[in-house]
C-alpha cells in the first residue's frame, strides 16, 4: 500500500478569491469522510493573482480515485467553476518520495533507494543522539512510552520541516547521481 498525495493548482477569479478557498474547504470538508483519506490543506496566494495550492493525502490511489469519481467531487467542482473559470492542474505523487521531487530531484530516473537512506540517515542520527543527550534527562518523570512518542515526534517535525531540506539542498547533487 502506497500512500498518495494530490498537489492541485488553480487560480481564483480575481476579487472571488474569499469565496473560492471557502468553497475548497469545504469541498475538503466532505473529501475528509472519503475512506482512505488521511489529510488535507489549503495553502492561500501570497500575493493577489497568484495560485491557491491544495494538498490532498490518501492511502492508496484508489482511495483517491473513490473521492475523486465521486458524485459529491463533481457537485464540488461545478461550484468552483463559478469562482474559477479554468481548469486546476493535478499533480500526483508517491508520499514516500514526496521530500525528493519537491526539492527539484525529480527527473527521468529517481534517486537510488539506498542513497535516500543513507541521506535520512544522515539527518536522523544527530537528531536522536541530541534527543536521547538533552530531551530524555528533561522528561525521566514521564513512563517510557509518552516519552518515546515525544521524542519521536520532534525528530520527525525537525526532520521533515528543518532537517531533510536543508540536506537535500546542500546534498542534492550526491543523490541525484
Amino acid at each position: 500500500m502506497v500512500q498518495v498525495t494530490r498537489i492541485v493548482h488553480r487560480r481564483a477569479n480575481p476579487g472571488q478569491e474569499r469565496q473560492y478557498e471557502q468553497l475548497v474547504r469545504g469541498m475538503l470538508a466532505d473529501c475528509s469522510r472519503t475512506p482512505g483519506y488521511l489529510f488535507s490543506t489549503v495553502i492561500p496566494p501570497r500575493v493577489d493573482g497568484e495560485e491557491f495550492h491544495i494538498v490532498q493525502c490518501f492511502t492508496t490511489q484508489a482511495a483517491l480515485d473513490t473521492w475523486r469519481h465521486s458524485k459529491e467531487s463533481a457537485e464540488w467542482h461545478d461550484r468552483l467553476r463559478e469562482v474559477a473559470d479554468h481548469d486546476p492542474e493535478y499533480r500526483v505523487f508517491n508520499t514516500s518520495d514526496l521530500w525528493f521531487s519537491a526539492t527539484g530531484l525529480e527527473g527521468e530516473k529517481q534517486p537510488a533507494r539506498w542513497r535516500m537512506a543513507v541521506l535520512t540517515w544522515m539527518g536522523i542520527f544527530p537528531l536522536a543522539s541530541l534527543a536521547v543527550a538533552f530531551l530524555f534527562p528533561l522528561l525521566t518523570d514521564l513512563p517510557y512510552i509518552p516519552r518515546m512518542m515525544i521524542v519521536t515526534a520532534l525528530i520527525v517535525l525537525a526532520m521533515y520541516w528543518i532537517v531533510m531540506p536543508r540536506l537535500l539542498r546542500w546534498l542534492g547533487w550526491w543523490v541525484k547521481r
